[in-house]
């Protein structure tokens, strides 16, 4: 795939990413019930997990979109470092609210399920993309 095409797509998944973490910003600002099929969202949200100190995990997802999208007008492998690095830093995190749904709340947000999905995508893809540059 091209360069062009692989911002595209890391593009449209920053962007479904962003949603998700908008929409679960919005929903603890706004102090709004959340839309959840399984149930389990609101158990998450209102956890003490949910914060680091006053602010709302979430908004920390959303700003690592938002630097995911940003970083992507970077040029050459200066964009795909910023990415990967960014991207891993966020699913590492996700890995870790992922054991704290599993383990500590019993309960799974599908919102956090669904941005954990893609946080990881764009982690693996431009970790690909930083490692067949440097085999170059």
């Amino acid at each position: 795939m091209s360069d062009a095409g692989l911002v595209r797509v890391t593009a449209i998944l920053a962007f479904a990413g962003a949603a998700i973490a908008g929409y679960l910003t919005y929903v603890h600002y706004a102090d709004t019930k959340i839309a959840c099929p399984t149930g389990g969202c609101e158990t998450v949200q209102s956890s003490s997990y949910a914060f680091l100190g006053p602010l709302p995990v979430a908004l920390f997802g959303l700003l690592a979109y938002v630097a995911i999208l940003a970083s992507l007008f970077l040029l050459g492998e200066t964009r795909w470092t910023v990415v990967l690095a960014t991207a891993l830093s966020g699913a590492i995190f996700s890995a870790y609210l992922f054991g704290v749904q599993a383990f500590e709340l019993d309960a799974f947000c599908t919102w956090c399920l669904a941005s954990d999905v893609l946080i990881t995508a764009i982690a693996g893809l431009s970790a690909t993309v930083v490692l067949t540059a440097q085999r170059q």
